[in-house]
């Protein structure tokens, strides 16, 4: 395996300001904002507060303009149908509550969604007398037509919505939308992407997916301040979503060129310098040939994910031909207490790695970036070793 591991000529993990001491290998819960990113996140704040009125009323809206042309060249689609929000279950909640689901509606979706989404739907769902249904996606994962033939089996006359991760969360596996959504498509059910894990983590090209709506997080593989993240809607659906906080831009006085623009992105006084470091992050790629490396980190995913598993005694959730992995691996792991064996993976030996428990299984997901090294899994597997030998491991 160790010649999977390329030269650098650089330690790329000065780059971040992650803590020396800890071995970051959850990159996809959180991301990890490089310095020259951060820094020019604390420059446009600085910005703010040397003028706040002015930047609010005036320069903020060009700057956050030209931030959303960037990202819309970057995940490709048309800036007029991107606004920036916060985070991908806030982008979810605006598109909830605005499709007026009806009693006897279903929204279908996988087992595989990530908490919060559920959590989301349940509840509007049950508000509309509506039914939120999760298809089972058996694991291990055999091929795309599996998944797709699972999903589609939930399929029935009241499926109004289908809601889909594009990567997902616990078990860390690669979607394959298109061909859902396509067949979706054509029978006039709404599509909703959940892509929070995609921006610069796969390639994306939103417009070639012909969709309904899709959200993504810039904050995690894209590399920008927490905080930052973006709803995309079709031409069809861009002008009648509600906002969820009603404020100046809601009927606007003086209208922009975009109901969409004004009902999301007027909401009073708040911090939106995390959405202006696009431009930059987008930037720090190019500069470190950010791609290249990170394709990298894809080949070596499924040596890692080969090597894990050996260790734990299991097997990968999908076939490792690239097709359903990306930067990151759900490892099975044989233990009783996720919270407990996560403690102690942090507090004995300074690794950050989410263990989920995930209907009744249990995983550890490694993330795999480049400044991960190949010293971080050594310690990774020798705590693991440990974990055997107290008999938290079988």
């Amino acid at each position: 395996m160790d010649g999977l591991f390329y030269l650098r000529t650089m330690n790329i993990r000065d780059l971040f300001l992650l803590d020396p001491q800890v071995t970051y290998l959850n990159h996809g819960s959180f991301g990890a904002c490089p310095r020259e990113i951060f820094d020019d996140y604390q420059n446009w704040q600085r910005i703010l507060e040397s003028e706040p009125v002015q930047f609010i009323v005036n320069k903020g809206p060009a700057a956050i303009n030209e931030s959303r042309r960037a990202l819309a060249g970057f995940v490709g689609c048309k800036a007029e149908n991107l606004v920036f929000v916060t985070n991908p279950t806030y982008a979810v909640n605006i598109i909830a509550r605005s499709l007026d689901l009806r009693e006897g509606d279903e929204v279908l979706s996988t087992d595989h969604e990530y908490g919060a989404m559920d959590r989301t739907w349940n509840y509007y769902c049950k508000r509309a007398g509506a039914r939120y249904v999760n298809a089972e996606i058996t694991l291990p994962i055999v091929s795309e037509d599996e998944i797709v033939n699972q999903f589609w089996s939930q399929v029935t006359p009241k499926t109004r919505v289908i809601f889909i991760n594009h990567i997902s969360s616990a078990t860390a596996l690669i979607f394959p939308v298109k061909r859902i959504c396509e067949r979706a498509r054509e029978n006039g059910i709404i599509t909703i992407v959940d892509g929070a894990h995609v921006p610069g983590h796969i390639p994306l090209h939103i417009s070639e997916l012909d969709i309904d709506f899709y959200t993504g997080a810039c904050h995690k593989w894209l590399l920008t301040p927490k905080g930052n993240s973006f709803l995309y809607a079709s031409d069809a659906w861009k002008e009648k979503l509600d906002p969820i906080i009603i404020s100046w831009g809601y009927e606007a006085e003086n209208p922009g060129p975009s109901k969409f623009l004004d009902y999301h992105e007027q909401q009073g006084t708040r911090d939106f310098s995390a959405f202006l470091t696009v431009q930059v992050a987008l930037n720090f790629f190019a500069r470190y040939n950010w791609n290249e490396l990170t394709t990298q980190c894809r080949w070596q995913i499924p040596e890692i994910y080969r090597e894990a598993c050996e260790l734990a005694g299991t097997e990968p959730l999908a076939p490792l031909d690239g097709r359903f992995t990306g930067q990151m691996c759900s490892v099975p792991v044989g233990i009783e207490d996720a919270f407990k064996v996560k403690q102690y993976l942090f507090q004995e030996h300074d690794i950050e790695i989410p263990v989920f428990n995930w209907r009744g299984r249990h995983f550890i997901r490694i993330s795999w970036q480049p400044y991960n090294e190949r010293k971080d899994l050594d310690r990774l597997f020798d705590a693991m070793l440990g974990l055997r030998k107290m008999g938290w491991l079988k």
